[in-house]
């Protein structure tokens, strides 16, 4: 029986394979992603962005529950392929909404693509969301919506910026809603999220 390799922050920056990443023996409290070729490490985030999480998890859920002709399924733990990059890159959203997956047993994440990924951003590390992520979800050709909530910890409440394309473009149209705003979008008929919710 093979043993994976012992990974830890220091780590961060480390050269790969995906073989190798799927089989690290990971050091608890940190967020591993395989970018390029390179363990990318964050810090696990502080309560304020687990209670934006949690809300909008809670939305989604019930939505998905409603109207599973839109949403197949809602993940909380994939793994987004970035396709014709030369080494892997796999980020891993807080959320990715899928409108279509079929039902295998052995389905693998580079097999399914979604069409809605969400960050909740962490203060610790914000370029990731704002700047790395904008860039590797605008090259995977079936995702229409990218949002990015923020400032969860903020006095003045939560923001959420989105990034939204019709299928087949290339670039991002962004809109920015404030906490007091409520977002609807036509890829999911009926769904509202308040920006801010009575618990934070």
């Amino acid at each position: 029986m093979s043993i994976g390799l012992r990974i830890g922050p220091h780590d961060h920056g480390r050269e790969l394979s995906y073989e190798q990443f799927l089989a690290g023996d990971y050091e608890e409290g940190y967020k591993y992603e395989l970018i390029d070729g390179e363990l990318y490490v964050s810090p696990q985030p502080n309560p304020p962005h687990d209670i934006v999480r949690e809300y909008v998890h809670e939305l989604l859920v019930l939505y998905k529950l409603q109207r599973r002709d839109v949403v197949k399924r809602l993940s909380s733990g994939s793994r987004v392929f970035v396709p014709r990059r030369r080494k892997t890159t796999c980020p891993e959203p807080d959320f990715a909404v899928y409108n279509d997956h079929p039902p295998r047993r052995k389905l693998r994440w580079d097999q399914i693509s979604p069409f809605i990924v969400v960050e909740v951003v962490s203060e610790s590390d914000a370029e990731k969301d704002y700047e790395r992520n904008v860039e590797l979800y605008r090259e995977v050709p079936s995702i229409l919506e990218y949002w990015v909530f923020d400032k969860c910890g903020d006095d003045d409440g939560p923001v959420l910026k989105v990034f939204r394309r019709d299928f087949g473009a290339q670039d991002w149209s962004i809109f920015d809603l404030g906490p007091n705003d409520t977002y609807q979008t036509a890829l999911l008929p009926g769904f509202s999220l308040p920006i801010t919710s009575p618990e934070m």
